[in-house]
């Protein structure tokens, strides 16, 4: 027999799969690992870490974007003053501490705003080279370090002049809970700025500032860690196939103090989509380190060691009584049919045949014995030329009165023990898989993690705040291009109209200035949109709503009213909402330079893991963005939700605020939160919200991670029971009824049909065995035939 062959080797796998699976048992469903803070509350610092890279990266792109934009729009117009170049920086752009203009020729500071920036670092590999006016680190006499962003002003007949402007190394001000740091940390480990350290000065108690001190050097620490982990390759960093933030991120623990133990997350800056556009911010090396401390986990789980035991103790006896039933009524039975069908094809005719009691095997034993009876000469051979027999009335007769009783126990196939094996393997996995560790709507969530929750929905609506009001500067900064172009073609138009007098050709200089002042604008709209992907059309609309000149997709109609806010949001009844942003035109009465922003770009800064579904909702409580489909200006359908949005609205001290909640409803736990949009800019009051939710059970807690568990050990004991009684259904049952269906037509006469066996185990033995006595029987009635025919002896006699 072969080794992978019979009935041998299906139920030997099906033991070792049921002690595997008992093992593994358990210790699954046994005490998990001690940890000091849930794997969710890791995973969370690790979320939060990024989205603080990700807020800090596209804050100082967007200040080396708009200062080279700047340097570019004032380099292609007229030469203005220095000092008027940082006034109006300023009045448009609140982001940098301190800005300066430099003559190149002469290293003459021409002017001068907020904060001195010190110029000692300025060499010819700053100004010359590959990495000329490139972003700079620079550390003032304070200690302070600074980021030097720097553009050139380049003008016809006149020297070059270099654009500085400094801007601190933080996060951006957001929202970082009561208890949680944040750090900005260079490649070799330095702490560069800090935001959550502040309260310092609020404490009143000693054990208050022992715990600061603590924190303090724990984010020392820690910052020293991340930094050596984000040297690596982010590819080689994550695990095969896995995907999320571009660059390196992770979580770390710390030391523990007063019950509380130091956790942290760490993020590289990295860009957000580097094979289409790179990240200046991402070529600084920095790192972003959140630092909170929990309160240290106490698992809870003494004696569950003896839920694994006794579940995987069942789960063993079980299997040997499964074993056992297919031992008995499969294997056997088997077994002892190839031992008489290979004793009657050697010629041991005497001994009757040991038929099995039911089954399959009862058939094929029944058959072997009516074929010893004919071969022996001692039941009814039956049959005729054609191999028609009355076997049934031979093996009737030679069983005698037990024939009835063998017809009524075959019935009962070799499926039968089968589904008796998967009943008592299903009787263990359902319960474990279904019922064991099963959760509820009372299942104990970490507060941290609503805290996390709503932490980082502040920060995405702080982000998505921040992201609209630099596309409501950016069109600022357009319009007053659009204005100096104007003014610039008003001032060529009068002096072609007195150079030519009045008449008619002074009305047509006024027309071709007038075109040309049109084609100007269109040809600054179709720049900037393809500088901005936020955009999906720009326009300049006049005092009296139409459209002068365009780029991009079809206009909407702007509103005009007193108190109407920049940016706003139309399309009401339409397929999509319509999401503008509006900038009056400087010396151009009534005339507004109008952004459409894609929805799509709103999307794409709601979508971040571990965070669940995210919607931006308006005033009214529409949604008008969506981390996942949605459908425009629909309404949230949790109830819920809704009042959570409702009460964030409220107004509480200087303005609404951010609000967490734990939703349970039926077995189902949520955590949701919103946070209205708050802080400065344009779209401070514009009244939207941005409120996420997310179920539970995606956390990685203790309840939820033991119910996986049970899932998947009744999952994998479904699999061991289809994958042995699969292999034992096709190597032997299927066979054995074909076999049984072959040797009852041998034994009624039929004594053609050739068998051939297709298997090389028990049952390709039997019929190889069958097929012998086919022969011996074909033999046996070729004899038969004969004799009558043969001349009987002469009678002697007168």
């Amino acid at each position: 027999m072969p080794l992978l062959g019979g009935i041998r080797p299906p139920i030997v796998v099906l033991c070792v799969l049921i002690l595997a699976l008992a093992g593994l048992t358990a210790k699954v469903l046994g005490p998990g690992e001690d940890m000091v803070a849930p794997k969710a509350v890791l995973s969370s610092q690790q979320y939060f870490a990024e989205d603080g890279a990700i807020a800090l990266r596209a804050s100082i792109d967007e200040r080396v974007t708009d200062l080279e934009r700047t340097a570019t729009a004032l380099s292609s117009g007229r030469p203005v003053k220095p000092a008027h170049i940082l006034t109006d920086l300023g009045r448009t752009y609140q982001k940098w501490t301190g800005t300066t203009v430099l003559d190149l020729e002469s290293g003459e500071v021409l002017a001068a705003r907020g904060e001195s920036i010190p110029l000692a670092w300025l060499d010819k590999d700053v100004l010359t080279g590959e990495l000329a006016l490139t972003p700079r680190m620079v550390r003032l006499e304070t200690g302070d370090v600074r980021l030097m962003t720097m553009a050139v002003l380049d003008w016809k007949d006149r020297p070059q002049q270099l654009l500085i402007a400094s801007s601190g190394l933080s996060v951006p001000a957001i929202n970082l809970g009561p208890f949680r740091t944040m750090a900005v940390v260079a490649e070799d480990g330095e702490v560069l700025g800090t935001a959550g350290f502040e309260r310092a000065e609020a404490l009143n108690s000693d054990q208050e500032r022992q715990e600061l001190a603590f924190l303090q050097k724990q984010m020392s620490l820690l910052s020293d860690r991340a930094a050596v982990r984000t040297e690596q390759h982010p590819v080689r960093a994550k695990e095969p196939g896995s995907r999320g933030y571009p660059g390196v991120s992770g979580s770390l623990v710390g030391g523990e103090y007063n019950g509380r133990v130091a956790t942290a997350g760490y993020a590289s800056l990295a860009s957000s989509n580097p094979e289409e556009k790179q990240s200046v911010a991402a070529g600084l090396g920095l790192t972003v380190v959140a630092l909170l401390p929990v309160v240290q986990e106490q698992t809870g789980e003494q004696g569950r060691e003896l839920y694994g035991l006794a579940a995987a103790g069942v789960l063993v006896l079980l299997g040997l009584l499964a074993v056992c039933v297919l031992w008995v009524t499969v294997q056997r039975p088997l077994l002892r049919l190839f031992l008489e069908s290979r004793r009657l094809a050697r010629g041991d005719l005497l001994r009757p045949v040991t038929v099995p009691r039911w089954g399959e095997p009862a058939r094929i034993g029944a058959a072997l014995e009516r074929l010893r009876r004919q071969l022996g000469g001692t039941g009814a051979a039956g049959g005729n030329g054609n191999g028609d027999g009355d076997g049934d009335r031979g093996v009737d007769g030679g069983l005698g009165a037990s024939g009835a009783a063998l017809r009524g126990r075959i019935r009962v196939g070799g499926r039968g023990p089968l589904a008796l094996t998967a009943a008592l393997l299903l009787v263990w996995c359902v319960p474990v898989g279904l019922l064991l560790n099963r959760t509820d709507g009372s299942v104990s969530v970490p507060t941290t993690m609503v805290n996390d929750q709503r932490d980082r929905t502040d920060l995405i609506a702080d982000r998505l705040r921040r992201a609209l009001n630099e596309a409501q500067a950016d069109l600022v900064s357009t319009s007053r291009l659009i204005g100096a172009d104007e003014g610039e073609n008003e001032n060529e138009n009068e002096n072609e109209g007195k150079g030519e007098g009045e008449g008619k050709n002074g009305g047509d200089g006024a027309s071709e200035s007038g075109g040309d002042a049109e084609g100007t604008t269109g040809r600054l709209l179709q720049e900037a949109l393809e500088k901005h992907t936020r955009y999906q059309a720009l326009y300049l609309v006049d005092a009296d709503g139409e459209v002068r000149a365009r780029a991009g997709a079809e206009p909407h109609a702007w509103s005009r009213g007193e108190g109407l806010p920049l940016v706003r949001v139309s399309g009401k009844g339409g397929k999509e909402p319509v999401i503008q942003a509006g900038a009056p035109v400087p010396g151009r009465e009534g005339s507004t330079l109008v952004g459409e922003i894609r929805v799509e770009f709103l999307n794409s800064l709601l979508a971040r893991p571990g965070l669940g579904e995210v919607r931006v909702l308006d005033s009214a409580g529409l949604t008008i963005a969506a981390s996942d489909g949605f459908l425009a200006f629909e309404e949230l359908d949790r109830e819920a939700l809704t009042d959570l949005v409702r009460a964030a609205g409220v107004r509480v001290g200087a303005g609404p605020v951010e609000n967490g909640l734990l939703v349970r409803e039926g077995n189902s736990v949520t955590v949701a939160a919103a946070a209205p949009f708050s802080g400065g800019g344009v779209t401070a009051d514009i009244g939207w919200t941005v409120v996420s939710w997310q179920d539970a059970e995606r956390f990685q807690i203790a309840p939820y991670e033991r119910e996986d568990r049970s899932v998947l050990a009744g999952m994998l004991g479904l699999a061991a029971i289809i994958l042995s009684l699969g292999w034992i259904y096709l190597v032997v049952v299927r066979p054995l009824r074909a076999l049984a269906a072959g040797a009852e037509k041998l034994a009624d006469g039929d004594l053609k049909t050739v068998l051939y066996p297709r298997y090389q185990d028990e049952v390709g033995a039997v019929v190889r065995s069958l097929e012998l006595l086919r022969q011996q029987a074909q033999a046996h009635r070729h004899n038969q035939a004969r004799r009558p025919a043969e001349p009987g002896p002469s009678v002697g006699g007168r």
